[in-house]
């Protein structure tokens, strides 16, 4: 048996139904590995008491014969999911110490399905970033070379499951926080259709657009944990009314073509030319590119579409964003919870000096852009422009589907970046979202998968993006990928 730290959720839950190994022991092991690797900046919290009674609790029900692919599975959560029994702080200081009267409905869907939580995981301050620099509590590390970063905003997710402290994590995506990390960070990360998973103790960043995932070590494990954790919630009356769903059947059973070697036969992957600009990296251009061919080899056909508007989804995200932001962080003025400044003269100047102390300078930056083009003389200028290209280039993506089935292409122009080098240009951070931005504007499912390295030996993800609520073909295209690579399997040196 391999050990416990190389194995996945899934082969996990197969060692636990076996009786090979004990909810208990993963639990030790793990514990151990993340008090080793603090060097990482991943872990904002740890409770091991209480992991390891959730390990303790979760045996004794398979000791009774009850069953469960995540019964006993250890994971962790990115510290935008509210939490009765550990600390969220969204990665601000606004937040420093609160504690929740309830759970995130994703996180107690997690906990019903009988996982146990080692603790919270490091994000960019209220999701807000690329890079994970932008927490109140450092930034985090990516364990491939830690002079780089992880990715962003779920940058603590994902450095936690390649580093082999955690086999999976949850984690939100606004415009490509599970898809980029998890390409930077060389896991595999889904982003479900708008709606999937509720937001119902979800901190928000954009309401529109913020969707709850879980990274991972593959598909596989990404379609167990997707089941447990989506589904209708009448508390988010942005969740989709649609019955529970099991993704993993979903992507044994999608487009089963009956022959073993080309089980993508028949499928149409479209790819955008604008997903291939002639700025690309030669190195991920490369490593997509290979990994495209190989899913030739499983059967799929390659189709040239396009997405006309691409380029234009970086001005209309970065104004419809920073707009929601700005009215969902309003919330946090001093008077009901989170952070109060210390001295002022009247409620006014408690209002300013409380959010002047409690925000980080990203989030002030959103703050004060999303005022801006909510303002009156501006709202019909910017706000209403950019709702009505989110709305075009929604449609960009239904004119693709008519020709294929998938939509393939890089996650990031380029691999990681090296700490501190995009620290004093905003701007060019923001246009690393490029190729993930579409999807969310869209609302579409999209997924990044390990496809190769690229320079200084990082990872580099290949991007698929399905039709709404296609999140089984998805993942089914995904699991033949790895089943016929190995690129989700390595692990960084030293891991």
């Amino acid at each position: 048996m391999k050990a416990l730290h190389e194995m996945g959720v899934a082969e996990l839950g197969r060692a636990l139904q076996a009786n090979q190994v004990s909810s208990t022991e993963i639990t030790k092991h793990l514990l151990a590995r993340v008090a080793s690797h603090e060097q990482l900046g991943a872990w904002l919290c740890v409770d091991g008491d209480a992991a390891l009674a959730q390990a303790t609790a979760a045996d004794a029900q398979r000791a009774q014969g009850v069953g469960g692919a995540l019964l006993g599975v250890p994971l962790a959560h990115k510290d935008i999911f509210v939490t009765r029994e550990l600390p969220t702080t969204a990665g601000s200081k606004m937040l420093a110490g609160y504690r929740s009267p309830f759970d995130a409905t994703v996180v107690a869907r997690l906990a019903q399905a009988g996982t146990v939580t080692l603790g919270k995981l490091n994000c960019d301050e209220f999701a807000m970033g690329s890079s994970n620099e932008n927490s109140a509590y450092g930034a985090v590390r990516n364990p491939w070379d830690t002079a780089r970063v992880p990715g962003g905003s779920s940058g603590g997710s994902a450095a936690a499951v390649a580093a082999r402290l955690v086999p999976a994590a949850t984690g939100t995506d606004t415009g490509g926080s599970i898809r980029q990390p998890a390409s930077f960070s060389g896991v595999t990360g889904i982003k479900p259709t708008y709606g999937v998973c509720s937001r119902y103790g979800m901190i928000a960043f954009a309401s529109s657009l913020d969707q709850a995932g879980p990274l991972a070590r593959s598909a596989e494990d990404c379609a167990l944990l997707l089941s447990a954790m989506s589904g209708f919630d009448e508390r988010d009356a942005t969740s989709a009314q649609r019955a529970p769903q099991d993704f993993h059947a979903q992507m044994l059973a999608a487009r089963d073509t009956g022959e073993a070697a080309r089980p993508l036969k028949g499928l149409r992957i479209g790819l955008p030319a604008e997903f291939f600009p002639a700025a690309l990296a030669g190195d991920v251009d490369g490593a997509v590119r290979r990994a495209l061919a190989e899913l030739e080899k499983l059967g799929a056909t390659l189709v040239d579409v396009s997405l006309p508007r691409t380029e234009l989804s970086i001005p209309v995200y970065y104004i419809i964003a920073p707009a929601e932001a700005s009215s969902n962080l309003s919330r946090f003025d001093g008077v009901r919870f989170g952070h109060r400044a210390a001295k002022y003269t009247d409620l006014l100047d408690m209002y300013k000096k409380t959010r002047a102390e409690g925000f980080g300078a990203e989030v002030k930056r959103r703050i004060m852009i999303g005022t801006y083009v909510l303002s009156h003389g501006y709202y019909d200028a910017y706000y209403l422009q950019a709702q009505k290209l989110r709305r075009m280039i929604a449609d960009d993506f239904q004119r693709c589907f008519t020709q294929c089935d998938l939509i393939a292409g890089p996650v990031a122009p380029t691999v990681a970046w090296k700490l501190g080098d995009k620290g004093d240009d905003p701007v060019a951070s923001y246009l690393a979202d490029i190729f993930t931005l579409p999807a969310s504007l869209a609302g579409l499912p999209g997924m990044s998968v390990p496809a190769g390295f690229g320079e200084a030996g990082m990872p580099v993800g290949l991007q698929l993006i399905g039709n709404y609520f296609q999140e089984g073909s998805l993942l089914h295209a995904a699991h033949a990928f790895q089943q016929a690579t190995d690129w989700h399997t390595r692990a960084p040196a030293g891991y």
